[in-house]
């Protein structure tokens, strides 16, 4: 009885000050991440976004995307949840052996529960401890998807989920030895064999309740002193992380970029004032306070760092640990924004001042040097400058992505660069110089190769019908064909308008092209982070849009294009500035005609295709089966690559790169072309322009080293319709290295739309 008495009271002394420690460290945590700017767009409503949150821990449906992972984690989270009850159990168990909860205690059912919840913890612990092993940079290096993961912060936490597993089952075992609890067999399948070699000695149960309270609160302690350990904070935070995604309807933070914010509004350019409104992100603090939700709940588990592009062929960035990073500086600086600290543009001390605080002193000192330190250094800068983020990783987004599609806690990696984009661009003018002539050729020319808008038509040029160019009547025309720029002047691209305008005019679809009056829909300057001229572009664009379709119900306002950034941008960001159109991808539209008999394939393509998913067609608006079931149609063998569908690899071209050139690692294109080959084909499809002129320039360059046949080219899905339909009388594509850009570059340099 003294040694239940001693066992009691160093488990609640142990559990009073862990209890005190993980209080305060909650308290401090929404404390910083209350200092992230307003955002009210995440708080309804309600409903969906619960629904949301409840399907997808209970169902994990996000962590199953890695299916290897799924079942352990999904027994790891509910011996968390459910065994928790088991755990405050033991403070009645340390004192007495004989105790258990009123009414459910001794119900058969319970007891099943308990000794599912403790066997899943302990065979979950392990297993995922084990996956860690086998997937550990040591054995892996960069292929790891734990590079650069917190390995120690890993193995406790495992280490604690393991022995509180361990505990529940030891608790319930010596019960039954001691013949203080009675199950039947079926409830006790573990723990009542392993009962009949333990000794009948009641204080065990004592003892063995005492081990699974203290792992609990010695997790709690050393939780609340690490406010950045995000496995194990991620427990908690994770839930309201997934509420407060962005899309309250389950989608994730993909499509449409989020608008340029300040103070929680969308920022009006016209009526910004640089001295008061945040113009992207320069500082930690301009993220939203989901922003700062998103780094408190990173678990790096690198699924993000797995499937980025850039990571995977030798570049600086690596989602997860750019995460990471701002959650470092958002928390090794926050001393110092708590006690009013802030810094204006120029780097000079503006919140800490004497005419502002009368306690300035005081909270002056109550800063340490560290917090002041790091309250200094700049958000995005070189080793020389001890920035927090490098240029080079922030410029080595495709911003394809990936990463926000695998985040098992709906983290928002884009946005995030995005916004830090936007600062440079905007304040500090500070990006790379390639995209100086891209910018001014987007803002005086309306195209990013600075071609004259009077040779938006020369694709037209040699077809056998007349193109119906638009003069100010839209008359009977079902479509308005957005052309786009690399289909109006890449000589590669402009064989995908041509097929299209083809199939079109023999389906007898009627459409209008705009012509000269069309301009660059703005998505490669948004995306490099110039959201000036990107409103720019996209109002002038909105304003012709609008006049064309005039006389037109919402319903009515039918676009289709052929790019997938022209189709992500018309479709999911003009509503964003007035314009609200049914947006069709040439794919969508070609399949349902062929679907409704409009054009029939007559003669198969008998040929093996392998088909790149376009990132901003298939992961950033889910469309995969329309440009599958066109090459099923044209009659070829579809053979599709390792990575494809969500978890397809980008191109390269995404987020501006397309006008950066590639110096560090791998090429991007380079890299998916050798995917594709690896599948043996005689022809690589895609639906995107950009993707068309990076592949091509990557398969030219496997053909030139000879690990490509000069038999492999690259097309459109349009093109293998188009041939099919037609009988196969169309001339084949010319062979890739044989295709001129069009685009005046060095040599060695990929094309770049």
């Amino acid at each position: 009885m003294t040694l239940q008495l001693v066992l009691g009271l160093v488990a609640v002394a142990v559990s009073v000050v862990a209890w005190g420690v993980f209080v305060a460290a909650v308290l401090k945590q929404i404390k910083i991440i209350r200092l992230g700017q307003p955002d009210g767009t995440r708080m309804g409503p309600f409903v969906p976004r619960m629904k949301t949150m409840i399907v997808e821990f209970v169902a994990h449906t996000r962590m199953a995307k890695f299916r290897s992972v799924a079942p352990w984690h999904w027994m790891v989270m509910w011996g968390f949840l459910i065994g928790s009850a088991v755990l405050f159990e033991a403070y009645g168990e340390v004192f007495d052996p004989h105790f258990h909860w009123p009414i459910i205690g001794t119900w058969s059912v319970w007891l099943l529960l308990i000794e599912l919840l403790g066997l899943g913890t302990v065979v979950g612990g392990v297993a995922l401890a084990i996956i860690r092993q086998r997937n550990h940079p040591r054995r892996a290096d960069r292929v790891s998807r734990f590079q650069g993961s917190d390995f120690k912060s890993a193995y406790f936490v495992e280490a604690v989920v393991i022995i509180e597993g361990v505990g529940i089952l030891m608790v319930k075992a010596f019960k039954q030895s001691s013949g203080l609890e009675v199950a039947p067999l079926w409830t006790s399948f573990v723990t009542q064999p392993l009962a009949q070699i333990l000794p009948a000695a009641p204080i065990w149960v004592s003892v063995m309740a005492l081990v699974k309270l203290l792992s609990g609160m010695i997790w709690l302690i050393v939780v609340g002193r690490n406010l950045t350990m995000g496995v194990a904070w991620h427990r908690f935070s994770a839930f309201f992380n997934i509420y407060f995604k962005r899309e309250d309807d389950g989608g994730v933070a993909l499509g449409a970029l989020k608008p340029m914010m300040s103070g929680g509004k969308v920022l009006d350019l016209e009526e910004a004032d640089p001295d008061k409104d945040v113009f992207g992100v320069g500082k930690v603090e301009d993220f939203t306070w989901k922003g700062v939700l998103d780094f408190s709940t990173c678990t790096e588990c690198g699924r993000c760092q797995s499937q980025c592009p850039a990571w995977n062929t030798g570049k600086p960035l690596s989602p997860k640990l750019v995460i990471t990073q701002l959650r470092d500086h958002m928390y090794a600086k926050a001393p110092y924004l708590l006690a009013g600290g802030s810094r204006d543009m120029a780097g000079d001390e503006v919140g800490l001042t004497e005419d502002k605080y009368e306690d300035y002193k005081k909270r002056l000192e109550s800063i340490d040097v560290l917090a002041m330190a790091e309250s200094e250094r700049p958000l995005v800068g070189g080793p020389d400058e001890l920035g927090v983020i490098d240029p080079e990783v922030l410029w080595s987004c495709t911003t394809c992505g990936a990463c926000v599609e695998q985040c098992p806690v709906d983290i928002e990696h884009v946005d995030h660069i995005v916004d830090m984009r936007r600062y440079q661009v905007l304040i500090e003018s500070n990006f790379p110089s390639e995209l100086g002539g891209m910018f001014k050729n987007l803002e005086n020319k309306g195209n990013p190769w600075g071609q004259n808008s009077k040779d938006r038509l020369a694709w037209t040029e040699g077809l056998e019908f007349e193109v119906p160019v638009f003069d100010g009547e839209l008359g009977d025309a079902e479509y308005l064909f957005w052309v786009g720029c690399a289909g109006a002047y890449e000589d590669r691209a402009k064989k995908t308008t041509r097929a299209v305008a083809e199939l079109l005019h023999t389906a007898g679809v009627k459409y209008t092209v705009l012509g000269p009056e069309e301009t660059c829909t703005g998505d490669p300057a948004r995306r490099a982070g110039n959201e000036f001229l990107f409103q720019m572009l996209a109002q002038q664009n909105v304003e012709v849009l609008n006049s064309v379709f005039e006389d037109r119900p919402a319903g009515q306002r039918k676009i289709v294009v052929t790019c997938a950034h022209c189709f992500n941008t018309l479709a999911n960001e003009y509503p964003q500035v007035g314009g609200t159109y049914e947006v069709v991808h040439h794919t969508q539209l070609l399949n349902k005609l062929v679907r409704e008999r409009r054009l029939v394939p007559v003669a198969p393509v008998t040929e093996d295709v392998t088909y790149h998913d376009p990132c901003y067609l298939g992961r950033h608006n889910k469309v995969y089966e329309a440009p599958r079931e066109l090459i099923g149609a044209s009659g070829a063998k579809l053979r599709e690559m390792p990575r494809h569908e969500e978890r397809s690899m980008c191109c390269g071209a995404g987020g501006a790169r397309m006008w950066m050139e590639e110096r560090i690692g791998k090429r991007i294109n380079v890299d998916r072309v050798d995917e594709a080959l690896s599948t043996a084909p005689s022809k690589i499809a895609t639906g995107c322009p950009f993707c068309r002129v990076m592949l091509t320039d990557g398969v030219t360059a496997r053909q030139a080293d000879g690990q490509a046949g000069a038999h492999v080219e690259v097309v459109d899905v349009a093109q293998m319709l188009l041939e099919s339909v037609k009988r196969g009388t169309e001339k084949q594509d010319t062979p890739t290295d044989e295709v001129p850009t069009g685009t005046p570059l060095p040599d060695q340099d990929k094309s770049k739309v």
